[in-house]
């Protein structure tokens, strides 16, 4: 697996949710604050108004996508001037269906298309490259910009109009390629719209990309910063000192949570004993695995199966 997919597996949890909502002018929602729930609104048809608490609002037309990787709040309405809906729509409700259609307001204004979707993560295995992310990301429409994710936006637009057999495969796999596409299209963003240092220049960078690539793909090894140095094509300390800048932390600090981030996916997902998970990345003993568990994430990995996802069990 390649890095920026294994920022999406090594968090996910549960099913994502999406709905494809027309609504009828005058019309306004409030969508709550979800932390550790990402969430995004795609613009199918008309325009209306992002209302965020903390900046001016913003008019999102056709084709505009809006990203929380942090699950803030915001609300969205056919102008700044209409009153918002006081019922919150919660992306995460346990009852509701993996995807739906609504027809919402019974003005005679005009009419707006959405497509909104959340992802339930689990936030105690958060990878350091989401915090690089702001609150809110826009990625404005634009002739020839970003295709493929204008693709997975039609698609699952009109999956969720009119399911077919097999809709509920064809929507999950969907949503999580629409939120791959989503961080794509920011992290290959023109110089100016994103961080230029960061995560999003460590991917960029082919030296430190390959360091990262061989330590995602195989946990278990025991590498030293000396060889991931020669994976990246650097002398060791120039290597050090780049990815130490870039990623945040050092080589193997980052391999460290890397290996302890796994193994709780693997928790959570497998029934493999501890021992086997321990081997499985990098730890010689199921001893020192789980004193390095409970160090990461503050409990034994025998707990930590045991109560399932941190954010599931807060709701």
């Amino acid at each position: 697996m390649d890095v920026l997919s294994d920022v999406i597996a090594i968090m996910r949890t549960g099913r994502p949710r999406s709905a494809r909502v027309e609504w009828h002018a005058p019309w306004g929602q409030h969508f709550p604050s979800v932390p550790g729930a990402p969430g995004f609104q795609v613009i199918l048809q008309g325009s209306c108004w992002l209302i965020r608490p903390d900046g001016d609002p913003v008019a999102l037309s056709v084709g505009d996508v809006v990203f929380f990787p942090r699950g803030h709040g915001y609300a969205l309405a056919d102008s700044p001037d209409t009153p918002v809906a006081e019922n919150d729509c919660d992306p995460l409700d346990p009852d509701a269906h993996l995807f739906a259609s609504a027809s919402v307001g019974g003005g005679t204004g005009a009419t707006t298309v959405t497509l909104c979707g959340g992802f339930q993560l689990d936030p105690s295995r958060a990878h350091p490259a989401l915090r690089d992310l702001p609150n809110l990301i826009h990625l404005p429409a634009g002739l020839g910009r970003h295709p493929e994710l204008r693709t997975a936006m039609e698609l699952l637009g009109a999956e969720i109009e009119r399911p077919r057999l097999g809709a509920d495969t064809v929507v999950s796999s969907l949503l999580e390629v629409l939120l791959l596409y989503i961080l794509r299209a920011w992290l290959n963003a023109e110089p100016g719209q994103c961080a230029v240092g960061g995560w999003a220049a460590a991917l960029a960078d082919a030296g430190i990309s390959a360091a990262l690539d061989a330590m995602h793909r195989d946990p278990a090894h025991p590498w030293t910063v000396q060889e991931l140095g020669v994976r990246a094509g650097m002398s060791r300390a120039a290597f050090a000192r780049r990815f130490t800048s870039l990623v945040g932390q050092p080589p193997l600090t980052y391999l460290t949570w890397w290996r302890l981030a796994s193994a709780a996916r693997l928790l959570h997902e497998t029934d493999e004993s501890l021992a086997e998970i321990a081997a499985r990345v990098g730890y010689g003993s199921e001893f020192a695995f789980a004193n390095a568990f409970k160090r990461q994430f503050g409990t034994s990995p025998g707990r930590y199966r045991r109560e399932g996802c941190p954010l599931a069990a807060a709701r």
